[in-house]
């Protein structure tokens, strides 16, 4: 979940399939906006000797879309390249790797980022903020990373002027019970209500301990604004911008003995801007398409939003509990503004994120609105203006915050006739957050799992 396997086709290609985004105003550097694309799911830390790695052959994007049209205006640009030290062995590392360019390192990463302005989809410029910038080793074991956190702190760079970069291995920080969830919409401290009734458990964070490959960048906020500066007006149109990242791939790819080769332009294999979007809302036949296309294109998906399956479902499967939410016909406009355009002025007091009459999946954040001091992790549904659908945090409950909205806890807030159903309000699966998630230093997201510390599945801690 989240959008960790969220298309049939995306999900046998995990080096350019985009598990989570965030983007936030930085906590600790609030003159800046920290974005981060989190890639390759489910990484097991003890996948050895083959350990986990970008994509050589995929041009990553993270986008920052600054007038409202669906297309990217500023684009960061990544793109790898990797290196085997000793060609002679199967190894990843022959003995503790002390540093990033530690002998000992086989396969090492490296990578350029690059700054590409955009004015109406037309490129006017490229800028190289960085090559030849290190990656961290993946996580293997207190032998070979005996101090992995200051491998992971030399992989951070500078950029631009007051600006940051990472990418390499970190911690899952997004947490769900998949097993629960996918079991026909189960949710296990309910589950006694379900249509197939099972007695109420704790949830399951089915993602504990599994990595990902994060890209983060840390920005001044006037790079990413459509006037250059930094807003300081919350109800400033120009305070808005929306972020999605994508992932490309050459169009032709030929195998041969000596390898494979590939050539032509670059096409998009997968995108991701508001979680669980293509996850939960588009039709399984439609995936796949959706993740080619661009933001600007996303009107033709606005039906499902409007009309969601998964809103139909729940009155089916917890009989009796949603009553309210079942006779509720009418299109959903709460969720079309979250999700598609933003929130318009003067529906919550103090807040907008709105863009326009544009329908395009983006998390779109008001880079106006200050870091909360307290940070709820049920963002504006908790009364945090700082948090989701206000862009995305690592520390946001998106599961319970997507199924309350779901469940018609939002309606409201555009239609006064309809009482949510009490359920609605409280709505959770149970699951926690990883419990080292330390949201206050970048790249924000914690030290990854080792492999030589994971549990196998099933087996107690």
């Amino acid at each position: 979940m989240s959008s960790h396997r969220e298309a049939p086709e995306i999900s046998k290609d995990p080096v350019a399939d985009s598990t989570d985004v965030y983007a936030f105003v930085s906590p600790d550097k609030p003159d800046t906006v920290t974005l981060i694309a989190n890639y390759v799911p489910l990484e097991d830390p003890a996948g050895g000797p083959n350990f986990f790695e970008f994509g050589d052959d995929v041009r990553y994007r993270i986008h920052v879309d600054n007038d409202g049209d669906g297309l990217s205006n500023v684009i960061y640009e990544f793109q790898f390249t990797t290196q085997i030290t000793n060609p002679n062995t199967f190894l990843y590392n022959t003995g503790p790797i002390a540093s990033l360019d530690d002998a000992n390192w086989n396969r090492k990463q490296f990578y350029s980022v690059t700054k590409i302005v955009r004015n109406k989809d037309k490129e006017l410029s490229r800028t190289t903020l960085g090559k030849n910038l290190t990656c961290p080793p993946c996580n293997i074991g207190p032998r070979s990373t005996p101090s992995y956190a200051n491998l992971a702190a030399a992989a951070i760079h500078p950029i631009g002027k007051g600006g940051q970069v990472f990418a390499g291995q970190r911690l899952d920080a997004f947490w769900v019970d998949l097993g629960s969830i996918f079991d026909l919409g189960a949710l296990r401290p309910v589950q006694s209500l379900h249509l197939i009734p099972l007695p109420n458990a704790a949830g399951r964070n089915s993602l504990q301990n599994f990595n990902c490959h994060t890209l983060a960048v840390q920005v001044p906020i006037a790079d990413l604004t459509r006037n250059g500066k930094k807003p300081t007006d919350p109800m400033d149109s120009a305070a808005v911008i929306g972020v999605w990242t994508s992932a490309a791939r050459q169009k032709a790819a030929v195998r041969n003995d000596d390898g494979d080769h590939q050539s032509g332009p670059f096409v998009q294999v997968s995108r991701l801007g508001n979680p669980l979007f293509n996850e939960v809302i588009v039709p399984m036949a439609k995936k796949d398409r959706w993740n080619r296309m661009l933001p600007s294109s996303d009107s033709q998906f606005a039906k499902y939003v409007a009309q969601p399956e998964l809103a139909k479902l729940l009155p089916v499967l917890y009989p009796g509990v949603f009553p309210n939410l079942a006779a509720y016909t009418k299109d959903r406009a709460d969720l079309l503004a979250i999700l598609l355009t933003g929130i318009p002025g003067g529906i919550i007091p103090g807040f907008q994120n709105f863009t326009g009459k544009t329908q395009a999946d983006e998390l779109r954040l008001n880079v106006a609105i200050p870091p909360a001091s307290n940070p709820n992790s049920l963002g504006i549904l908790g009364g945090d203006l700082a948090g989701f659908p206000n862009g995305r945090r690592v520390t946001d409950n998106i599961v319970s915050v997507e199924l309350r909205a779901v469940a018609g806890a939002t309606i409201p807030l555009v239609d006064s006739s309809f009482t949510p159903d009490a359920a609605a309000g409280i709505l959770d699966d149970g699951s926690s957050a990883p419990p080292t998630l330390n949201p206050f230093v970048f790249p924000y997201l914690n030290t990854p799992t080792a492999g030589f510390d994971v549990q196998p599945l099933g087996a107690s801690a």
